[in-house]
Parts: C-alpha cells; sequence; structure tokens
C-alpha cells in the first residue's frame, strides 16, 4: 500500500476519502498522489440504482484548480509533505495538471496500490458511480471506498464478508497488507449467500498461516438480505473496515435481483475494501 490514487472531485464525502486515505498512507508510510476527475464528455444516463439518474454537464475548467487546492490544503494541515524525486515515508503530488475523465481513473490507476473513493449515492452532491466502477473493472487494482463520515481508525478491527468466490479470493490477497496490521479479523459468512468454494473455516485457517489473527463465523440470515447480514454484523461488533468482493454476480443481475455489493454500495457507514 505505498502508492495511493485519489481521484478528486467535488462531492459531499471528499474530506472523507481524503481523511480515508490519509489514514492508511501514514500506516504504510505512502505516496498519495492527486489527480482531478470529472464526468466523460457527452450525455450519459446510468442505470445503476445505486447511484443518480444524471445527465452530464458542461465541465467548469477552474473545478481543477479546486480539486487541487481541496487536496493540497488538506495535506498540508495534515502535515503531509510533498513529494520530491526520491521515496518519503509519507508524501503526497499532484502531477497532472488537467482533469482527467472517469476512463482515465480506470487506466491510470492500475500503477497504484490502492485507490481511494467515496461511496456513491443518489443525490447530485453524492460521489458519482462511473469513476468506481472504472476503478474495480478497469484498473486491476483494489479500491477503497469511504463512507459519507469520516473514519477515526481504519483497519484495526476487520471484517471479511467470505462467499466462496473467486473474487473474494483476490480481494482477500489484495488486502492482506491490511490484515496483517489487524488487531482482530473475523471471516464472516451467511449461509445461503455463497457460491462453490471454500468454506469461511478454510479461508479463516490459511489466513492465520499468513500471521493474521483470525477468527471464522457463520451465521443464519434470519430473513435479511446477506449485505444485511454483513453491515449488521459490522456495526454491532466496531468493526472498521469490510473487506467484501465487488458483484459476484454480473451488474445486470445485480441491478435486477439485488445482491450484497449493491446494497453495500447504497448503506455502508465503514469503510469497505473492495476488488473484483
Amino acid at each position: 500500500m505505498k502508492t495511493i490514487l485519489i481521484p478528486t472531485e467535488d462531492h459531499d464525502a471528499m474530506a472523507s476519502v481524503l481523511e480515508s486515505a490519509c489514514i492508511v498512507g501514514r500506516s504504510f508510510g505512502s505516496y498519495i498522489e492527486g489527480i482531478a476527475a470529472r464526468p466523460s464528455a457527452g450525455t450519459y444516463v446510468t442505470v445503476e440504482p445505486v447511484s443518480s439518474l444524471a445527465i452530464s454537464e458542461a465541465y467548469d475548467g477552474d473545478a481543477a484548480g479546486q480539486a487541487r487546492s481541496q487536496f493540497e490544503s488538506f495535506m498540508q494541515a495534515h502535515d503531509v509533505p510533498h513529494a520530491d524525486r526520491v521515496p518519503a515515508a509519507l508524501s503526497y503530488g499532484w502531477p497532472l495538471v488537467d482533469a482527467v475523465d472517469d476512463a482515465f481513473i480506470g487506466s491510470y490507476g492500475r500503477t497504484f496500490d490502492l485507490i481511494v473513493l467515496g461511496r456513491p449515492g443518489r443525490a447530485p452532491e453524492n460521489p458519482r458511480m462511473p469513476p468506481l466502477e472504472a476503478a474495480l473493472f478497469e484498473s486491476g487494482r483494489p479500491v477503497l471506498i469511504a463512507p459519507p463520515v469520516a473514519p477515526k481508525i481504519l483497519g484495526r478491527n476487520i471484517l471479511v464478508a467470505w462467499n466462496g468466490s473467486t473474487e473474494q479470493a483476490h480481494t482477500n490477497a489484495f488486502a492482506l497488507p491490511l490484515l496483517l496490521k489487524a488487531e482482530k479479523v473475523t471471516v464472516l459468512t451467511v449461509e445461503g449467500g455463497t457460491t462453490p468454494g471454500p468454506s469461511g473455516e478454510q479461508a479463516a485457517r490459511n489466513l492465520s498461516r499468513n500471521g493474521i489473527k483470525t477468527e471464522a463465523l457463520t451465521v443464519k440470515p434470519g430473513g435479511r438480505t446477506t449485505g444485511e447480514v454483513i453491515l449488521d454484523y459490522a456495526a454491532s461488533n466496531g468493526c472498521d473496515l469490510l473487506v467484501k468482493c465487488a458483484y459476484t454476480q454480473s451488474r445486470l443481475r445485480q441491478m435486477i435481483f439485488g445482491g450484497a455489493t449493491r446494497h453495500i454500495l447504497a448503506n455502508a457507514t465503514l469503510p469497505v475494501f473492495m476488488a473484483h
């Protein structure tokens, strides 16, 4: 987690995004890079249920300067030094002058260890869905999704939402640096919310062999959806980070029938570490 990318926009979760990235950056001595993000050119309509139905507007050219100012002011206020040409224990940079569109986030993010974005919402002031989807499906890198309210701690008590899938295995592997630093890791399996694959006990056993303090737990849904069970457990047990794969089902199937990813993207109040 030595390099972190923050696509920066004017939305109501930006402070949480910056705070979440800074917590991770301090833990790993990371270089944190900001870029100004903007909607792709033209008119678009999104059908993803957790984002708003929106028509893009002309991008304000000054917005890139405002995004940079917000990013750099935050880093300076939090005593994060500007990066020079040699590695630093903790540093930031803003190398791109112009704003980039959503598709660029997916390609540029491939060279970073982590991309940090806000949790999408329906309101115009909320973070948009397209940057998150570009990061998840085009970068090949993990994404940390910051909640609307900035966390005070992150990564001490981690919940792994195990469903036996290839996607979750990828996500666990990406999350290993965070899992190794955690004080407590719970591997949670929801009955009926899995695909054919290893059990939660097997996943926890192999994490333990990596030196991670892990326990496995399987719970019955009790009339709730898998996503509801996961978030309820996280809230009632003081978890400060959720490790969850994105879209084990197709996105179209999730849109029509629902799914854990959809529910978590719409309702999570803790940071979520996702990969596909």
